[in-house]
C-alpha cells in the first residue's frame, strides 16, 4: 500500500470562530477558547485513511521557549476521546478522502499564540507539516474554566460587547460618556499579546511567564501594571500637573483602539495622556479581548493619599476657598472589575475582583491596585489581598473639614458629614442605563453588618485597635468627625434651581433654618471655584459676603446667582464647580460651613439616524449642534466615529460658529459589520473639547450557518 499523502488542511476558521463566540475577530485567523474543541479538515491526495497503516501526531507550542514541563508544549496522537484536562485529538470520517479532526485545548491551557504542527506517519514514511499559528483565549462559556460565567446575557455584555459607558460627574448628577472598547478590531489581539510580551515578567523569564499565562490572576496583575505603572513602556501616562501640551487632552479620547494602536506602532512608548476612566477602559478592552469578563466601575468621592488611614483632611480658608493638597477627594474615580475564581485565595466559584490601573504614589514609586475580591472589601476582610486595606480606605474613609488659621493652626468646622465611596456605578447588562453596585462593596450605612465590617477592618489595618472593644474604636473615630450643623441650632442647605447647561447662570436656593429660640446673626463668606475630577481645586471665580439674621425658629431661602461670565473663562473642560459658604468666627468659636458640588452639563449634540440602517447599504445621519452663548465659538471641529458604521474616524473643520447660531450637517455612511454600534460625534473648539453625543445603531446578529467546512 502506498503512503498516504496530504492534499490540504482546512482550519475552518470561520466556523470555529462562531462556535467559540469570537465571530467578530478576523475570520482569516484561527482563534479558539480553551476547554472547548475546534475542528479542522485534513484532505488526502491518493487514498482513504487506514487506522492500521496511518497515524497522525500533533505538536502545539507557545512562547519563545516552549517546554512540556511548563505546559507550553505538548505532543499528542490522533485518537482517543475528548478530555478537557490535556491536549487531545479525535476524528470522524467527513468524506471518502477527508478526516474531520477535533482538537481540544485543556481547560488550563496558557493563553496566547500557538504553533500547530502535524506529523503524518504512513507505511514507514514520515511527513511533517506546519499548519500555521492559532490563538487560545480564556473561556467564560466553559464550566471548568475559572472565568466561567453562567449567564449568557452577562457573557454578551462583559466579554462580547465592544461598546460601553463610563460614568462620571457627581452622585446627584451622574453623567454618561460612551466608549468604544473595540476588543475585536483588527490587530487588537496581537497588540494585547504584545502587552504581555513587554512586561517585566516576560523579559525576565519568558518561559515561566508564558507558562503562568494559564492563570487569570497572573494575567490581571500583568495587564494592570502595564496600563500605567511600567517604568518605560506603559500604555498610557497621566498628564503632569494636568498639562496636556505634550500630548492629547484625555477628554478627546472616545475609544481604546486608537490608544492601543498608537502605543504599538510607536515602539511601545507611552501614549499621552489619559485619566482614571481611560486607564480602566483600556484595561477592560485588553481583558475582554483575552476572554476575561470585565467592566468599568465608577465610585464617587474617593480619597487618595490620605495621611491617616481612615481620615482624610479637607481644608478651607475663611473665604471658603479649598486648600486641599495631596489629600484630594476625587469627585469620581474609575477602575476595572474582572470576573474569576481565584485559586490564590481558595475561591471555588467566580466573583468580581477589583483592579485599579490608575497609579498611586508609594515609597516604591507609582503602583496599581488589585486584584482584590470585592466581597472582602464589603465584609472588612482586608487581609485577603495585599491591597485590601488601601481599597477599603478608598471607599470607607471619613472626611474631616477644617478652616485654616494663622501660624499653621486650624479649626474643625461644623458641617454635615457625608460618606466616601458613594453611588458605585457601572453600565447595566443589555442597556446603557446606570446600575448601582454599591451594595457589593459596602453594607447599608448604619447597619449592624456595616459597623461590624468597619470594626474588623480597623483592627486589621491599624494595630492600635487590635485589642480594643468596638466602643473604643467608635469613640476614637468619632472624635475626628465634624460636629453637625444641627448641633449649632442652625441648619443650611444648597439646592439647585435647575441643572445648569454650559452658558447658563447657576442659580441656587440657600435655605437656612434657625432651630433655636434665640436670634441667629451670622456673616458668611461665599466662594465658588472649579474642581478637577481628581479633587484638585482651581482658582476661585466668584465671591460674596452675606449677612443673615434669623429670628427664633425662623427659616429663610436666599437665591444665589453665579453668572456664566464668572465661571465660563475658568471651567472650560472642567465641568465641576464647588460652592462653599463659611461663617465668620465668633466668640463661641463655632464656624459653620455648607457646601455643594455642581456639574455644569456640556452642550448637547443631537444625532438622528434618518434611515433604518442595513448592512452594506448607504444610509445617513443628521448631526446638530447649537451655540447658545453670547460669543462666537472659534476653530470648531466636528469629529465622527462609528466602528462598524463609518470605518476610520473623520474630522471636519467647521470654522467659527457664531453666537446663538446652529450648525447642522448630514453624514452618509455604509454599515459594514453586524452587531450593535455607536455613532459618536464630538465638537472641539477654542472654549472646550468635551461636547459629545451618540446614537445606538443595531444591525442585528450575523446569520447562523450549519457550516461544515472542508468541502
Amino acid at each position: 500500500m502506498e503512503a498516504l499523502e496530504v492534499r490540504e488542511v482546512d482550519l475552518d476558521c470561520l466556523q470555529n470562530c462562531r462556535n467559540h463566540y469570537i465571530q467578530f475577530f478576523n475570520a482569516n485567523k484561527l482563534i479558539v477558547r480553551r476547554g472547548q474543541a475546534f475542528g479542522i479538515f485534513v484532505h488526502f491526495q491518493n487514498r482513504e485513511w487506514d487506522d492500521d497503516k496511518d497515524k497522525i501526531i500533533f505538536r502545539v507550542e507557545t512562547g519563545p521557549k516552549p517546554c512540556e514541563s511548563l505546559g507550553t508544549k505538548s505532543t499528542f496522537p490522533l485518537g482517543g476521546s475528548p478530555d478537557q484536562s490535556c491536549w487531545n485529538a479525535c476524528y470522524k470520517l467527513h468524506s471518502e478522502k477527508c478526516l474531520n479532526i477535533s482538537l481540544c485545548p485543556p481547560v488550563n491551557a496558557s493563553i496566547g499564540c500557538y504553533a500547530l504542527n502535524m506529523c503524518l506517519v504512513s507505511c514507514d514514511r514520515t511527513h511533517s507539516q506546519n499548519l500555521g499559528d492559532f490563538y487560545v483565549l480564556f473561556n467564560p462559556w466553559c464550566s471548568g474554566d475559572p472565568l466561567y460565567l453562567d449567564s449568557q446575557a452577562q457573557r454578551e455584555e462583559y466579554v462580547l460587547n465592544e461598546h460601553g459607558i463610563i460614568f462620571q460627574g457627581l452622585p446627584k448628577h451622574i453623567t454618561s460618556h460612551p466608549w468604544h472598547f473595540g476588543q475585536f478590531q483588527d490587530d487588537i489581539l496581537e497588540i494585547c499579546l504584545k502587552i504581555l510580551d513587554t512586561s517585566t515578567h516576560f523579559l525576565h523569564d519568558p518561559g515561566m511567564d508564558c507558562s503562568s499565562r494559564n492563570d487569570p490572576v497572573y494575567i490581571s496583575r500583568v495587564v494592570n501594571n502595564m496600563i500605567c505603572c511600567h517604568k518605560k513602556k506603559c500604555i498610557l501616562r497621566p498628564p503632569p500637573s494636568n498639562n496636556h501640551l505634550q500630548g492629547l487632552n484625555p477628554l478627546m479620547w472616545n475609544g481604546s483602539v486608537p490608544i492601543l494602536r498608537q502605543w504599538y506602532h510607536n515602539k511601545c512608548k507611552p501614549v499621552k495622556y489619559g485619566h482614571c476612566g481611560i486607564f480602566a477602559a483600556v484595561m477592560c478592552t485588553v481583558m475582554r479581548c483575552l476572554g476575561i469578563p470585565s467592566r468599568v466601575v465608577t465610585g464617587f468621592y474617593c480619597p487618595l493619599n490620605a495621611v491617616d488611614t481612615f481620615i482624610v483632611q479637607d481644608v478651607f480658608d475663611y473665604t471658603g476657598r479649598s486648600l486641599s493638597g495631596k489629600e484630594n477627594i476625587w469627585r469620581h474615580r474609575s477602575w476595572n472589575e474582572s470576573w474569576m475564581a481565584r485559586k490564590d485565595i481558595n475561591q471555588t466559584g467566580g466573583d468580581w475582583q477589583y483592579l485599579d490601573p490608575t497609579p498611586v504614589e508609594s515609597s516604591k514609586g507609582p503602583v496599581c491596585s488589585g486584584p482584590v475580591w470585592v466581597n472582602s472589601i464589603r465584609d472588612g476582610d482586608v487581609d485577603s489581598d495585599s491591597d485590601g486595606s488601601h481599597v477599603y480606605c478608598l471607599l470607607n474613609a471619613r472626611r474631616t473639614a477644617w478652616v485654616s488659621q494663622s501660624r499653621g493652626k486650624k479649626t474643625k468646622l461644623h458641617c454635615d458629614n457625608w460618606p466616601c465611596g458613594q453611588c458605585i456605578s457601572t453600565k447595566s447588562v443589555g442597556s446603557d442605563l446606570c446600575e448601582d453596585v454599591t451594595n457589593a462593596y459596602k453594607h447599608e450605612i448604619g447597619s449592624a453588618q456595616e459597623k461590624e465590617a468597619f470594626y474588623k477592618a480597623c483592627r486589621k489595618i491599624n494595630s492600635q485597635y487590635l485589642n480594643c472593644p468596638n466602643s473604643e474604636i467608635e469613640k476614637d473615630i468619632s472624635s475626628h468627625r465634624n460636629r453637625s450643623l444641627r448641633d449649632t441650632g442652625l441648619t443650611m442647605k444648597f439646592k439647585l434651581a435647575f441643572c445648569p447647561l454650559y452658558g447658563q447662570d447657576v442659580q441656587m436656593n440657600w435655605r437656612l433654618e434657625n432651630l433655636s429660640d434665640e436670634i441667629k446673626d451670622k456673616k458668611f463668606n461665599l466662594c465658588a471655584q472649579g474642581m478637577m475630577y481628581s479633587g484638585c481645586p482651581l482658582e476661585p471665580f466668584w465671591k460674596e459676603n452675606i449677612h443673615v439674621t434669623l429670628g427664633p425658629k425662623e427659616a429663610k431661602t436666599l437665591l444665589l446667582n453665579i453668572p456664566y461670565d464668572n465661571y465660563g473663562p475658568h471651567l472650560c473642560d472642567h465641568t465641576i464647580m464647588s460652592v462653599v459658604a463659611i461663617s465668620m468666627p465668633e466668640h463661641k468659636g463655632e464656624i459653620l460651613m455648607v457646601e455643594r458640588d455642581i456639574v455644569i452639563d456640556s452642550l448637547p449634540i443631537e444625532i438622528k439616524i434618518l434611515d433604518s440602517p442595513k448592512l452594506n447599504t448607504l444610509c445617513s445621519a443628521e448631526v446638530t449642534f447649537s451655540n447658545p452663548l453670547k460669543e462666537d465659538l472659534k476653530n470648531c471641529v466636528l469629529n465622527l466615529e462609528g466602528y462598524g458604521l463609518i470605518g476610520e474616524p473623520t474630522a471636519t473643520e467647521l470654522g467659527t460658529l457664531a453666537a446663538k447660531h446652529m450648525a447642522q450637517t448630514c453624514v452618509e455612511f455604509t454599515p459594514y459589520r453586524y452587531g450593535r454600534h455607536q455613532f459618536m460625534a464630538s465638537i472641539s473648539c477654542n472654549k472646550f473639547c468635551n461636547c459629545k453625543g451618540y446614537a445606538s445603531v443595531d444591525l442585528g446578529n450575523p446569520p447562523t450557518t450549519s457550516g461544515e467546512g472542508g468541502a
